[in-house]
């Protein structure tokens, strides 16, 4: 039998998947379930469907790269924040292992968001988003990725109702172990600086927030409910306004988002005399280097970054490992565990 698009077209029909699948599958490109890689194998097979050696040839043809796009903001070193350069460590590791290399690409906000077009130009072999946030755009082009059938992945950001492949941390758990751990150190007035909702793991956090505080019988209190932008300037522009209420004994305790934010609020509040760990608690969340050489010492809760970036690309380059589906969504999400680091910034702070 020959080779074109004619009989590609009759195994694909016969095997229930795209065309597209039964060339990967043929010709040994991306990952593939065994499933269904055995599914086209049995209906090429019963069909006598050969490819021509030339266009085996063609579709073994590869860039080498694996693409990991991220975030253009100016005047923001995303490389010495730890939350990046943890999971890019993760990312160009792994990937050096697999004999990838990592093809960094930035993407302003206002940018048109065309992924497969890295794929058809031959740039990249895979690709991994970070720091992706919830659009109709953005789901369009991730769309375009899953039909077209390349290998991508995004990274601690989870797009409810669409199935595309997803490393994440359990950010419920791990804010739900931060909030109660405050409630354990006598605080009911807790107030919570959190990150923009368009990220998944803002809407997780907050998830876990409200639920510790209700399994205590607290309600929420919307006054003291704060959002920054995960910079460590977010966190010190929402001082004024926390020791403020801390002085008018509304809060006794914060649980910040992220490292940064925390940061920026503890060095805010010392501004407007209040001293975090002795007039209120605090804790943050990452666990970042400079978590351990505050004063007091941040408590935070620790997340695996450079696991999330090894994982990833494991994830697409590692075709022996079967996807890993959620069992709460049924799509393709791996969670990876979070862990409280308690520390003397909620640990000194005593309530009346």
């Amino acid at each position: 039998m020959e080779e074109g698009p004619i009989r590609r077209k009759e195994v694909a029909k016969l095997a229930g998947v795209s065309e597209a699948t039964v060339s990967r599958v043929l010709n040994g490109v991306g990952p593939i379930r065994e499933e269904t890689r055995k599914r086209v194998l049995e209906a090429a097979e019963q069909l006598n469907y050969v490819p021509s050696a030339l266009a085996q040839q063609f579709a073994r043809k590869k860039s080498g790269n694996l693409g990991v796009i991220i975030p253009f903001v100016p005047k923001v070193h995303l490389f010495s924040t730890y939350y990046f350069s943890e999971i890019l460590s993760g990312i160009g590791v792994t990937a050096k292992k697999e004999g990838y290399d990592m093809l960094l690409m930035f993407l302003s906000p206002e940018e048109k968001r065309n992924y497969s077009r890295l794929f058809r130009m031959q740039k990249v072999d895979a690709c991994i988003m970070l720091g992706t946030q919830d659009g109709e755009e953005e789901r369009q082009a991730l769309r375009e990725l899953l039909q077209e059938e390349h290998p991508f992945c995004l990274v601690n950001q989870r797009f409810e109702g669409e199935a595309f492949p997803t490393i994440e941390a359990d950010h419920v758990s791990g804010s739900y172990a931060a909030t109660a751990h405050l409630i354990g150190q006598g605080c009911d007035r807790i107030a919570f600086l959190n990150g923009p909702l368009t990220y998944s793991n803002s809407a997780d956090r907050y998830d876990g927030y409200r639920r510790a505080l209700a399994d205590n019988g607290i309600s929420v209190n919307q006054d003291i409910l704060f959002t920054g932008n995960y910079s460590r300037k977010s966190g010190y522009i929402a001082a004024p306004e926390i020791a403020g209420a801390i002085k008018d004994q509304r809060i006794d305790a914060v649980f910040a988002a992220n490292d940064r934010m925390a940061l920026g609020l503890l060095q805010g509040l010392r501004e407007h005399g209040i001293e975090p760990g002795r007039d209120a608690a605090l804790i943050g969340y990452d666990d970042s280097e400079e978590a351990r050489y505050t004063d007091p010492q941040l408590s935070s809760v620790s997340v695996p970054f450079y696991e999330m970036g090894a994982a990833a690309v494991s994830k697409l380059i590692g075709q022996e490992k079967p996807a890993i589906i959620d069992t709460e969504t049924g799509f393709n999400v791996e969670k990876l565990p979070v862990r409280l680091i308690p520390r003397a910034s909620s640990l000194r702070y005593k309530p009346n």
